[in-house]
């Protein structure tokens, strides 16, 4: 049976322990919007009405780009009653309603279009994109590779330093890889406009979205023995 090294090596079988990094800046693969849909009436029944006709507005809107909106799901729903400030008693104001749409594209050619189209509807708010990467893009496995070619390579060049060569790959462990990602939602756009003035205004023009480069991060530890030097 072969005796495993000591942890920190000995005379005989010395160990080399080196960290390897690697640092990726790639195309995203995904593009994540935020699409708030709001409604606001002096009762409840108006103001759900609205809300559900605008809800199906910004659907029908996202699920005819087909494809390119790869997923779209329904998040958080909310009808709020603002009650008045003044007088006695609990009375309502008017009521609020929004409903929250994440839509995520691979089709960055149709982006500019679908957010500014969106961004023209009544009482809706659009906020992104956000860019990423899937959770599994070959840069991952890229990085990950490229940091342990990087381990190697420096535990090789101390032991040149050293007039000796590697043995034996002891241990290797795995720091994770990090994609840093781009910034959460920002400032959105919303519009109130009554439908008379919607249906005379001229559509406007696509925005000129740049995809935002992705930063991948990979780094290992590893610990080699190494044929003992002559010093």
């Amino acid at each position: 049976m072969t005796t495993p090294p000591a942890p920190h090596g000995t005379p005989d079988v010395p160990l080399i322990s080196v960290t390897g990094e690697a640092r990726l800046d790639v195309e995203p693969e995904l593009a994540r919007i935020g699409v708030t849909v709001g409604a606001r009436g002096r009762d409840r029944r108006t103001a759900l009405d609205d809300l559900t006709r605008r809800n199906t507005t910004a659907l029908d809107l996202l699920k005819s780009y087909g494809d390119a909106v790869e997923h779209l799901e329904t998040g958080a729903f909310s009808l709020t009653p603002e009650l008045t400030r003044h007088g006695r008693g609990e009375r309502v104001r008017t009521y609020h309603g929004t409903v929250h749409l994440t839509a995520e594209l691979t089709d960055f050619t149709a982006l500019g279009e679908l957010t500014t189209r969106l961004a023209d509807l009544d009482l809706t708010r659009v906020d992104g994109p956000r860019w990423a990467l899937r959770p599994d893009s070959p840069a991952h496995r890229r990085a990950r590779e490229q940091a342990v070619r990087e381990a190697v390579q420096r535990a090789r060049e101390y032991a040149d330093a050293l007039g000796t060569t590697l043995d034996a790959l002891v241990e290797l462990a795995d720091h994770g890889t990090e994609e840093i990602r781009s910034a959460a939602f920002g400032p959105g756009r919303m519009r109130r406009l009554s439908m008379a003035a919607a249906a005379e205004e001229e559509p406007a023009a696509p925005l000129d979205l740049e995809p935002q480069r992705q930063h991948v991060h990979a780094a290992v530890d590893a610990r080699f023995t190494m044929r003992p030097p002559t010093l």
